[in-house]
């Protein structure tokens, strides 16, 4: 890889579930963070972390984002003599809104940006967003996450095939989300890690409680793109946030609290967030409900483009 080969690349928060679509549905927010990678001549590596994360995250080889970087560039036949690797972080880590999807792809983004900027390979960026989307969400293990992270937007994503390494084991929809809905992140200052909140789920649950989210999440594609007064309704599921509680309880309550005030509330991936999908009004209304909670409020737009590099 060329000394002074640079990238520089921008990558949203994100939410996954939505409520009743677990493990498919996902929602890009304009919540960014920036990773710029250099390759330079002095063997070794310079990480700096500013902002979430900062004094918290590993400085050497161990963190995710260099991780990630140093794999694809290995499985493209390539390798820098150095990297130097700046990370301006502002999506809150541990709090359910993808920040580890966000490195992946960050990473992943990262390399190929390194490898196109040098000619290392030739692909539109639609194959780019393919392969990202495919690596990250082999990383991760499913892709709610990595997809609205990648594609920006309101996105559905599934797995195919009995080949996960397949270029098309993975795919992803992005639909427009209607413009009156308003993405809402009440942050708290603990952290919950995603195998602590996954490990309360149980291994079957009843034929009803399976058919109810089914069809809300069918309702849910259309409040979100067509009608939001239908959110409310939509984002009703039984899978696993009641399941989860015990392990957020300020979030359990908080999330009823918005509820029961007609606010269309739900886990933020697998929490702690919580995230409120509602109208212009409604933002405040929120704030309302959280205030005195010690809760972060954060009213932000729908991300429409996902993952950017130069």
């Amino acid at each position: 890889m060329p000394v002074g080969t640079t990238a520089t690349v921008r990558v949203p928060a994100t939410s996954a579930n939505l409520g009743p679509g677990f493990d498919a549905f996902g929602l890009a927010l304009d919540l960014c963070d920036e990773v710029r990678a250099e390759v330079v001549a002095d063997a070794g590596l310079r990480v700096r972390v500013e902002g979430q994360g900062a004094g918290a995250v590993p400085t050497d080889e161990r963190h995710l984002v260099v991780r990630v970087l140093r794999e694809e560039l290995a499985a493209a036949g390539h390798t820098a003599p150095g990297l130097d690797v700046v990370c301006r972080n502002v999506i809150p880590h541990g709090r359910g809104l993808g920040s580890s999807a966000s490195a992946i792809v960050a990473g992943l983004a990262a390399a190929r940006a390194l490898l196109l900027a040098a000619g290392a390979v030739v692909e539109d960026e639609q194959e780019t967003r393919a392969r990202i989307l495919l690596e990250a969400s082999r990383r991760e293990g499913h892709p709610d996450n990595a997809a609205p992270a990648v594609h920006g937007g309101f996105t559905i994503a599934w797995t195919r095939g009995d080949d996960p390494t397949h270029p098309y084991a993975v795919r992803s929809v992005r639909l427009p989300v209607h413009p009156d809905v308003r993405a809402v992140v009440c942050v708290p200052a603990e952290e919950l890690a995603t195998s602590r909140a996954r490990a309360l789920l149980p291994a079957t649950v009843p034929h009803a409680d399976a058919a109810l989210t089914a069809g809300r999440a069918g309702l849910l594609v259309h409040a979100l793109t067509a009608d939001p007064s239908l959110l409310l309704d939509a984002t009703e599921e039984r899978l696993h946030q009641t399941q989860r509680a015990p392990a957020m309880p300020r979030s359990a309550e908080l999330l009823r609290a918005l509820r029961s005030e007609g606010l269309a509330a739900v886990v933020s991936g697998a929490g702690p967030s919580v995230l409120v999908l509602t109208d212009a009004p409604g933002v405040d209304r929120v704030r309302a409900v959280a205030a005195g909670g010690a809760w972060d409020v954060h009213a932000r737009p729908v991300h429409a483009d996902g993952v950017a590099w130069s």
